[in-house]
C-alpha cells in the first residue's frame, strides 16, 4: 500500500464531497437562480457536473493506484498535475481579483494543493 497514494486520493475525494456538497449550496443554487442567460448558465451548471465526477474519479483512482503494488508513475503524475493546475488557477484567478485577504475567500486551492504534493510524492 502506498500511502501517500492513499492519502492523496482519500483527500481528493473529501475535496469531491465538499465541493459536492458546499458548493452546491454556495455556487450552484445562486448560479442558478441568477439572471445569466440559458446557455451560459447550463453551461456553467455542467462544467460544475464534470468537476464533481473528475475529483471523484479521481480519488478513486489515486485509492486504487495506492492499493496496486505496480508503480503507475506516469498515471499518478497526470493526476498530481491536474490538481496542481486546479490549485494554480484558482491562486491566479484569486490573486487577480482584487479582493483583501484574497487567499482565503476562494479556498479551493488548500485542498487541492495537497493533493497534487502527496500524489507527486507517491509517485516518485
Amino acid at each position: 500500500m502506498n500511502g501517500w497514494l492513499s492519502a492523496a486520493g482519500v483527500l481528493a475525494t473529501a475535496t469531491a464531497l465538499i465541493h459536492i456538497t458546499a458548493g452546491g449550496r454556495d455556487v450552484v443554487r445562486p448560479l442558478l437562480a441568477s439572471g445569466l442567460d440559458a446557455e451560459p448558465l447550463r453551461t456553467l451548471h455542467a462544467v460544475w457536473h464534470f468537476v464533481s465526477a473528475d475529483l471523484l474519479f479521481s480519488g478513486a483512482a489515486l485509492i486504487a493506484l495506492a492499493a496496486d503494488p505496480t508503480p503507475h508513475t506516469p498515471l499518478v503524475l497526470f493526476i498530481a498535475a491536474h490538481f496542481l493546475t486546479y490549485a494554480a488557477v484558482f491562486l491566479v484567478i484569486t490573486l487577480r481579483a482584487g479582493w483583501s485577504r484574497p487567499l482565503l475567500r476562494l479556498p479551493q486551492w488548500l485542498l487541492l494543493l495537497p493533493v497534487a504534493v502527496l500524489a507527486g510524492t507517491g509517485a516518485l
